[in-house]
């Protein structure tokens, strides 16, 4: 019996991996089941390349290709490449004038910037392991001299609620931003997000869009639930995620400390 192969888009976070980093095992069942019925399994993710290769490893899958950066830098395939994988596209944007019209409204906060290399300068503060292995902490003035995949910016002296009034007065345009579950702004080129990344997978692998499915929890994710969904396809949201996450998808699954992820993929 033939199937009809499948475009199955991870988030990481929150999803594939509990907030401890634990990989629930039935998760990782399903993730195979379906791999080895012919789908196409990947992940989507915020997390840069080097932070996002060890959970292919974890996952024991070598998909196509891979989302990364929030849409930013999307990998393919590669068996020649040290890693099994080599920058297919990248977009990147200058960031000053992202990062000078930020300051003065969070003056405070801490900045970083990742360029297509997977690399993160920064000044100020960052949790342990926030920015993978490959960072350097220079001046602020040094966060411009490159283009950028992604600037990052982190408040935690700012309540949620005081922090998402502060982004809603930048008017932050050219680019493309979401905040994370804590005072974290993740921002992109404009118009750069999962799904412009899933496009393209979409199109390259030629699977037809009523045969996409995403599966997310955080609002870097409320594009490629809305993009599965407006393909006809099934965007699923985590159980914990949200509000407006919920609003974008078609269908809500259980928390992910709850096999979220596994009910989900059940169904397929």
């Amino acid at each position: 019996m033939t199937i009809e192969k499948k475009l199955i888009a991870l988030d990481i976070d929150g999803t594939v991996l509990h907030e401890d980093g634990t990989l629930p095992e039935l998760a990782v069942e399903q993730v195979h089941r379906l791999r080895d019925a012919g789908h196409e399994v990947m992940l989507a993710t915020g997390r840069s390349v080097a932070m996002t290769l060890p959970v292919l490893d974890r996952l024991d899958i070598a998909p196509a290709y891979v989302v990364a950066s929030n849409g930013a830098i999307l990998l393919k395939r590669d068996p020649d490449a040290p890693t099994g994988y080599r920058r297919h596209h990248v977009e990147t944007f200058d960031p000053t004038a992202v990062l000078t019209s930020i300051r003065p409204h969070l003056t405070h906060a801490n900045y970083a910037v990742e360029d297509e290399h997977g690399v993160y300068r920064y000044t100020g503060w960052f949790p342990d392991g926030a920015l993978g292995a490959i960072s350097e902490e220079v001046p602020f003035e040094q966060l411009c001299a490159e283009p950028a995949t992604r600037v990052v910016v982190i408040s935690p002296g700012h309540a949620m609620e005081e922090f998402l009034a502060a982004v809603e007065l930048m008017g932050l345009h050219q680019v493309s931003y979401n905040v994370g579950w804590t005072a974290w702004l993740d921002i992109a080129p404009d118009g750069v997000n999962k799904s412009t990344a899933l496009e393209r997978v979409r199109d390259a692998l030629g699977i037809a869009g009523e045969h996409v499915v995403t599966v997310g929890d955080g609002r870097n994710d409320i594009e490629m639930l809305a993009w599965a969904v407006a393909h006809g396809g099934r965007g699923i949201a985590m159980g914990q995620a949200p509000a407006e996450v919920v609003a974008a998808a078609s269908e809500v699954t259980a928390r992910d400390t709850d096999d979220g992820l596994a009910q989900a993929l059940s169904t397929i």
